[in-house]
């Protein structure tokens, strides 16, 4: 047992991904992360503009995950919301129980522009730098909340046997349609049968779901 955000975390042994398997997917990770970055680049600068343009804020949104083996790391979002949103999460939704993974379509918290960034996935593209300097995978299981830790199963805590992604299966199964329940067996079947081929479909199934519009919002 390990603490986070002074939160328990099961302690969890190393994952079937070590060796050269690691050193593949490393490499896979720095040559796909250096090219997203180069095709997004003139994105992102448009994205950073019409942030701090169209709304009071600050462009980028900041927050703690949790990473691999119950790390926290840093993560940045281009800021969809109005500033202050956060404040009225509880009380937009309503149901308490439900207030970390409901997710409304048309959430009046969202900014305009945000909804535009959210429906292309471009308000995510600025973790690629977490990519670039390790603290997260190009595809894995995307990092939770640490507001989210309470929901974890003992099982579930084997998400973070590996660094979490950018992508990943729950991602190309539906995204926000995705209920709570299958993101974890989603989640936790990659974690389990990781491969190099896997990633390569999960991106190439994400580049459809993206262009698409599967369950964004």
């Amino acid at each position: 047992m390990r603490m986070a955000a002074d939160l328990p975390l099961l302690h969890l042994d190393e994952p079937h991904l070590t060796g050269p398997k690691r050193a593949i997917k490393r490499a896979f990770d720095l040559i796909a992360g250096f090219f997203m970055f180069l095709v997004f680049l003139p994105f992102m600068v448009v994205a950073a503009i019409g942030v701090r343009f169209t709304s009071r804020g600050p462009i980028f949104y900041m927050q703690e995950r949790v990473g691999r083996r119950g790390e926290l790391i840093r993560v940045a979002k281009f800021r969809s919301m109005y500033v202050g949103a956060d404040k009225h999460r509880e009380s937009i939704i309503g149901n308490p129980d439900e207030n970390i993974t409901t997710r409304y379509r048309r959430d009046p918290r969202v900014t305009p522009f945000g909804r535009f960034l959210r429906r292309w996935s471009i308000d995510e593209t600025p973790q690629v730098f977490n990519v670039l300097i390790g603290s997260m995978s190009m595809v894995g299981p995307r990092p939770v909340l640490v507001d989210e830790l309470p929901l974890l199963g003992d099982a579930d805590h084997r998400r973070h046997l590996t660094k979490p992604g950018l992508t990943g299966l729950w991602q190309v199964s539906g995204r926000k349609e995705v209920d709570w329940d299958e993101r974890m067996r989603l989640d936790l079947d990659y974690v389990e049968h990781w491969s190099p081929a896997l990633d390569l479909v999960i991106m190439a199934k994400t580049v459809k779901a993206v262009l698409v519009g599967d369950g964004a919002y």
